[in-house]
């Protein structure tokens, strides 16, 4: 193998290294959640309300209404990398938008809160 071909080859394993650990779910913390709960204030509660039961105020118009993120079940799964995704990407066929323009910090916050919602907030920091 010529230097260079090696040289390509860890500098592809580099990026993927890099990428890997980018992608990795940060560690659940208090400070987290609680900027999770800032955001769901901001972006979510208009739609699925303070608590999360699908009865906020913007979501009466909408059709499908919104999910009971608190006991309805979760199609693309309940692990914070999927609510992470969904959240990024939204659900078609549905009113749930995509959140791309959110930093991915603040995704990830809000995957946590919403975690911490659907566990009725005796999960564990």
């Amino acid at each position: 193998m010529t230097k260079s071909r090696i040289v390509s080859v860890l500098a592809a394993a580099a990026a993927l290294l890099v990428a890997m650990s980018a992608s990795a779910d940060p560690k659940k913390s208090a400070e987290l959640v609680a900027k999770g709960k800032a955001s769901y204030e901001t972006n979510c509660a208009a739609c699925h309300g303070e608590k999360g039961l699908g009865d906020g105020e913007a979501g009466a118009a909408l059709d499908p209404k919104p999910r009971n993120i608190v006991k309805e079940g979760f199609k693309q799964g309940l692990k914070p990398a999927q609510i992470h995704a969904m959240l990024k990407k939204g659900i078609d066929g549905s009113t749930m938008v995509s959140f791309e323009h959110l930093s991915d910090d603040e995704l990830w916050a809000l995957s946590y809160y919403v975690l911490e919602l659907r566990a009725g907030g005796k999960s564990k920091k």
